[in-house]
């Protein structure tokens, strides 16, 4: 049985998984449908054609699923859904697809969403990503896993960023980011990779060695920023490696960030 609080609106279709607490002044849509053992602290809107997975939990003066802020946007069916045990800090709004995007926004398992940040329109995010504290990514981005995107950052719109990639803190991302990057600076450069990261998921020593041999390639190597990703391809056996030149070779609506820009 859900706990449902006296104060809380909830409209007629709307459908709430087994242990669902809904606290008070919630207001949850009629085309809502939310998992098993989700909650919502007080003050949350969840409305529009939304799904949110089980043990999810979202904190207070959350918008999810109001239609997205786009101009072209004519009220046509879309949808957002967003997977199993994310935590979704206050003040953070999640707007659903749009007909030019495919018209649905999705987003992972085991996701942190921080205060006052924005997930806009059509936006693909992985699992165990970090979005922290008020920053923003802008519709039509691929947000791979293990990301993370530091506070008061903004991401451009058809940006992708690569997994286990790591955005600074204040940085405007307006160009694709390789796997594993490391980006700072206010105009978004790329200053090296996640070393940390990798570190810390236990990447082992040979494939970080290789990553870094790779970078310099990038970095200092001959020829177009294109035709060093594919000798890297031959000259590297390295899983993580390759990772990075199946994204450099993959569909974009964008350039990349490459070493020393």
């Amino acid at each position: 049985m859900a706990q449902i609080h006296p104060s809380a609106v909830i409209e007629e279709g709307a459908q709430l998984g087994a242990d669902c607490i809904v606290g008070p002044f919630c207001v949850i849509g009629p085309n809502v449908r939310l998992g098993d053992r989700v909650e919502l602290k007080s003050h949350v809107v969840v409305t529009g054609d939304t799904e949110i997975g089980d043990d999810t939990t979202i904190f207070s003066f959350s918008v999810i699923g109001e239609i997205p802020q786009d101009l072209k946007f004519k009220g046509e069916k879309c949808a957002l859904v967003i997977g199993r045990r994310n935590r979704i800090r206050e003040h953070v709004t999640m707007n659903p697809g749009t007909e030019g995007g495919g018209g649905l926004t999705k987003v992972g398992d085991d996701n942190l969403f921080m205060a006052g940040c924005h997930i806009a329109h059509d936006v693909q995010i992985g699992n165990h990503v970090i979005v922290v504290n008020s920053a923003a990514v802008a519709g039509h981005c691929i947000i791979e896993d293990n990301v993370i995107i530091g506070g008061l950052s903004g991401v451009h719109q058809f940006v992708r960023i690569g997994k286990g990639a790591i955005i600074g803190a204040v940085t405007m991302v307006t160009n694709d980011v390789i796997p594993y990057g490391l980006v700072q600076a206010p105009r978004g450069e790329l200053h090296g990779l996640n070393l940390v990261g990798l570190k810390r998921r236990g990447v082992p020593r040979a494939d970080i060695t290789a990553l870094r041999a790779a970078f310099q390639m990038m970095a200092q190597g001959e020829g177009t920023f294109q035709n060093r990703i594919q000798r890297m391809s031959d000259e590297f056996d390295s899983e993580y490696v390759q990772e990075i030149v199946n994204f450099v070779v993959g569909d974009t609506d964008r350039s990349f960030l490459t070493p020393g820009n």
